[in-house]
């Protein structure tokens, strides 16, 4: 005779259980002591950092040098261990090897072996990921494609300049098709065109799904790419926003019409209309991130204490 076996469904998700999946990154009180031979604390790099990342974002991490940056991304890819705090990468502690399946990591500095040609890095990096072989063909053509090196696919590494360095070791980061990508300085090295082709990839990574984590010292990098910023200084959150609300002016308002004569330049809304011109746009207008950066450094130094004002 058959036994009966009871089946259990799995009752569907709260809210907050949703809200929960879409925080990718998340650090709780986060510090970092660096001690020298004797114990003794040398430098404090990280203070009590607090900032989540979400699925599906760009999200930028600025700040001077030694402000934190480079710990955070060590403290978060499991190189290094938090003094105290917590570091939760996918839910998991940054500790557990086994959400390293799920990241991408693109260095400040590309290490790569340079006897190996294109073809042969990405091979190398999708055999450490247990990836078949017509997978590794598969990603290997894709990927090269992606990044524009068809052309150079079989000259070794020791030929390419730091650019096309900079492509391969970005497609090395992304064959194990990751659900987070942590990217170091992604334009060094690049030209112009170099530059933009590199952000307008990043962008696609976006529309794909993928969360972007990056840090530059090129602000108009990050303006142009990065939903949200948080900015550090001398290991402490000093802000932490979206780039388009941060950046914006709120004590001056902006107008821009079309179709109006000079006169009517010279009124504001009311002469728009009597005059019959389009209002194209009224708004605050934004300052540079540069312009906020270095503002806020500043107002940093002169005020240590100041923790960040956390726009939503």
């Amino acid at each position: 005779m058959m036994q009966s076996q009871a089946v259990t469904l799995d009752a569907p998700p709260s809210a907050a259980q949703q809200a929960d999946t879409d925080v990718v990154i998340e650090t709780r009180n986060l510090s970092k002591v660096y001690r020298d031979f004797w114990g003794r604390q040398k430098v404090r790099a990280l203070k009590a950092l607090d900032l989540e990342v979400r699925r599906g974002e760009i999200f930028g991490l600025l700040g001077p040098n030694g402000s934190g940056k480079t710990t955070t991304i060590k403290l978060l890819l499991g190189l290094l261990f938090p003094t105290s705090g917590q570091a939760l990468v996918f839910g998991k502690e940054a500790s557990d090897v086994t959400k390293n399946e799920r990241i991408g990591y693109l260095p400040e500095e590309s290490y790569l072996y340079r006897f190996l040609n294109a073809e042969e890095t990405l091979d190398f990096y999708g055999r450490l990921f247990d990836m078949p072989a017509d997978l590794r063909r598969k990603r290997t053509a894709d990927l090269i494609h992606l990044v524009k090196l068809d052309w150079a696919k079989r000259r070794q590494l020791k030929e390419y300049s730091k650019g096309m360095t900079r492509r391969i070791g970005l497609a090395q980061a992304l064959i194990n098709d990751p659900d987070l990508i942590v990217l170091d300085e992604p334009t060094t090295g690049l030209d112009p065109i170099g530059c933009r082709e590199m952000k307008d990839l990043i962008l696609e990574l976006r529309d794909r799904g993928k969360t972007v984590l990056m840090c530059s010292h090129l602000l108009a990098d990050v303006q142009d790419v990065c939903d949200r910023i948080a900015i550090l200084h001398q290991g402490e959150l000093k802000e932490l926003g979206r780039v388009d609300s941060l950046l914006k002016i709120r004590d001056v308002t902006e107008i821009r019409a079309s179709g109006l004569s000079d006169a009517a330049k010279e009124e504001i809304k009311s002469v728009i209309a009597r005059y019959s011109g389009q209002l194209v746009s009224m708004d605050n207008p934004t300052s540079t991130l540069e312009e906020l950066f270095l503002s806020i450094v500043q107002d940093s130094e002169a005020r240590p204490g100041r923790r960040a004002r956390v726009e939503p």
